[in-house]
């Protein structure tokens, strides 16, 4: 996902709701993302589908990764006993 410009790609609620049409079309074909303001706050970060697909496989492919490391270790004997990892975490009980 590419970075927010802020002169072009934050507007408020009610420039959003007056431009709709221009926008949703700007969003589907640049993959750039929009940030919708309330009230001078960050409201909304509206992405094209493509992208939010885009950004759903990469999170897919990062879980499966993570897991597949896990499992790894695992196998090597890379593993703690949940006393030594509460521990670890200082985790009392």
């Amino acid at each position: 996902m590419k970075t927010l410009k802020i002169s072009k790609d934050v507007v408020t609620l009610a420039e959003f709701k007056s431009q709709a049409p221009t926008l949703l079309e700007r969003i589907g074909s640049s993959s750039q993302p929009l940030l919708i303001t309330q009230n001078g706050k960050p409201a909304a970060v509206l992405l094209s589908p493509a992208e939010f697909d885009r950004l759903q496989e990469q999170e897919s492919s990062r879980f499966v990764a993570a897991v597949s490391r896990g499992l790894e270790d695992a196998d090597s004997g890379k593993t703690l006993t949940s006393s030594k990892a509460k521990s670890r975490l200082g985790i009392k009980r």
